[in-house]
């Protein structure tokens, strides 16, 4: 599979979020979110492998909390965002 694009990662993103409308004037800011997400995973020590769904499904997660984030700025990371990110990051440890 290909690595997936910054458009197919704004259409799961939106999904997430349940955003409808195809083309809204939030994606330049959920295309920010994703880049920015995916500079953060890489801080945990992941190498991301945008043609692997589970790495895809991971930027999108932790876009769509940063998202969320940002309309209360008490929320806290969620378990499962957390769980996952260490799971990728175990994985990706053992594998080298």
């Amino acid at each position: 599979m290909p690595d997936m694009s910054d458009t197919e990662l704004l259409t799961m993103t939106k999904a997430d979020l349940e955003i409808i409308a195809a083309n809204t004037t939030k994606d330049t800011y959920l295309t920010q979110l994703i880049s920015a997400a995916k500079k953060f995973i890489g801080t945990e020590g992941i190498t991301l492998d945008l043609s692997d769904m589970e790495d895809c499904t991971l930027v999108v997660m932790y876009a769509a909390y940063l998202y969320r984030k940002r309309a209360e700025d008490s929320v806290s990371m969620p378990r499962m965002l957390r769980w996952a990110l260490n799971n990728r990051l175990f994985k990706e440890k053992v594998n080298e």
